[in-house]
């Protein structure tokens, strides 16, 4: 099965409160976004939101320029419904970001827990090339990977684990790191994983 398929399949058979990686407030993240010192007006992309409770945050914290990508149209739909009216005024992509070519530059690129299922380095190049094409110059990007003590496999695919020294030199020189935060994640049915976030300022 493909990527997209894989991914539509998970968010078709499971409501987005049942997959390990569900958050009810993503504090970690929304932590991390603050050092960025962005306010309302900044540009964000929330890369593999599908139905990730970030835009809810963000809507509520007075963001009015929030774009979430995801592979899976059965996630993005989860969380318009959720949203209900305010889904309007978000911008909806559906898009593998390995193939995604950025139409605009956003200010803040966040990505929680897709880069780290990229384990083919070509994936990983195109996706810093979707990365560089979309960031501004001076932005910020926000990936939280599964830390090197993390699990190996995620909803059956295989991952690759980072350390923050290991995530920069996958990022490159263009990417100045800025801060970076371990997380204990605790899954619907309690078991513990692993993370670690990492926030990176683009040279450009």
């Amino acid at each position: 099965m493909d990527r997209k398929g894989h991914w539509e399949q998970v968010y078709s058979e499971k409501q987005p409160e049942e997959v390990s990686w569900h958050q009810e407030r993503p504090a970690f993240s929304l932590d991390l976004i603050e050092r960025t010192g962005l306010g309302p007006e900044a540009a964000v992309i929330d890369v593999g939101g599908g139905a990730s409770r970030l835009v809810d945050a963000l809507l509520e914290d007075g963001f009015h320029d929030v774009t979430v990508l995801d592979v899976a149209a059965a996630a993005l739909d989860h969380a318009k419904a959720r949203l209900g009216g305010q889904a309007d005024e978000v911008k909806w992509l559906e898009a593998d970001v390995t193939a995604f070519e950025p139409a605009r530059r956003y200010d803040l690129w966040h990505d929680r827990a897709v880069f780290h299922f990229l384990t083919d380095p070509a994936d990983r190049d195109r996706y810093r090339q979707a990365l560089t094409h979309g960031l501004k110059p001076g932005g910020y990007v926000l990936i939280a990977t599964f830390a090197p003590d993390g699990p190996e496999k995620c909803s059956g695919l295989p991952v690759a684990r980072y350390s923050p020294e290991s995530l920069a030199a996958e990022l490159g020189d263009a990417f100045e790191p800025v801060a970076n935060e371990a997380e204990t994640h605790t899954t619907p049915v309690g078991k513990e994983q692993r993370f670690v976030g990492c926030l990176f300022r683009y040279r450009g």
